[in-house]
């Protein structure tokens, strides 16, 4: 008999990855997905907005700068700290909050719009995590998500860590969220219309060993997965991820771009 998944455990060791390394460095970098997020879901000057798993504030800052009422919440409390060190360097007013995207401490439709990038879909109870960003958004609000899809580069990657550590049997891949069916399983009896468009996030660094070396430096899941290997281990985990990269380059052999797909969802509340 298979052992039940124990998903406070499992919560447990995604903080102290999250919490690892320093994921602003490489959240910056993703600034232009809140940015169009906020675009898709058409955010209104004074709506109130909820940015759920925020990390370092992409989508928060992106719904403030379109003057929304924004409320940025994550459960790891260095990572707020970095959204409001940029709050205050543009002089934008936002509520920071710590909070478990599995557990929102708000009542029922209080915000008109619930955004996520690329936060939410790391949550080890999908089922969980999706009622609670339906339950906080209003009738007719707009629940807006960027997700890895499991084809594009950031899915591969997860996939390749995957291989050199197992993680544990019975959890759901991150990135399903970024499947329309996942979605539709996910969200469609409370939706009204669930509209998906493919994009794509181009990483842009001098070479795969750049890459590497900032990811395994200061994006906690692979930070926590190289020093959790032997020294075999991670030699091999770094051969299998730079040959993903060059495989994946477009830049040729003078730089680095690699586009990652991503889903963005706007779901609209029934």
């Amino acid at each position: 008999m298979s052992t039940p998944l124990d998903l406070a455990a499992l919560k447990t060791r995604q903080m102290a990855a999250w919490a690892s390394g320093d994921y602003a460095v490489i959240g910056t970098t993703l600034q232009l997905v809140g940015e169009q997020l906020a675009e898709a879901c058409d955010l209104h000057c004074d709506e109130r907005v909820l940015d759920v798993a925020a990390g370092n504030g992409n989508a928060t800052l992106a719904a403030a700068r379109r003057g929304a009422r924004v409320t940025s919440t994550d459960y790891v409390a260095q990572l707020l700290e970095r959204g409001q060190e940029r709050a205050r360097a543009e002089h934008l007013e936002v509520a920071f909050q710590e909070a478990d995207a599995e557990n929102l401490p708000f009542a029922d439709a209080s915000f008109d719009a619930v955004l996520s990038t690329f936060g939410v879909m790391f949550t080890p109870d999908h089922a969980k995590a999706a009622s609670e960003l339906a339950r906080v958004c209003r009738p007719g609000g707009r629940i807006g998500l960027a997700n890895w899809t499991p084809e594009g580069f950031v899915g591969q990657m997860f996939k390749t860590l995957g291989r050199h550590l197992p993680p544990a049997p019975g959890v759901q891949l991150p990135s399903l969220w970024g499947t329309e069916a996942h979605l539709q399983e996910l969200f469609g009896e409370r939706a009204a219309r669930i509209a998906v468009t493919p994009r794509q996030f181009n990483f842009r660094y001098r070479s795969a060993e750049h890459f590497l070396d900032v990811f395994r430096t200061w994006y906690g899941p692979v930070h926590k997965a190289f020093a959790a290997l032997p020294a075999d281990g991670a030699a091999a985990l770094e051969k299998d991820l730079i040959e993903l990269l060059n495989r994946s380059n477009r830049a040729g052999l003078q730089s680095l771009v690699v586009p990652s797909e991503y889903l963005e969802t706007v779901i609209t509340r029934r």
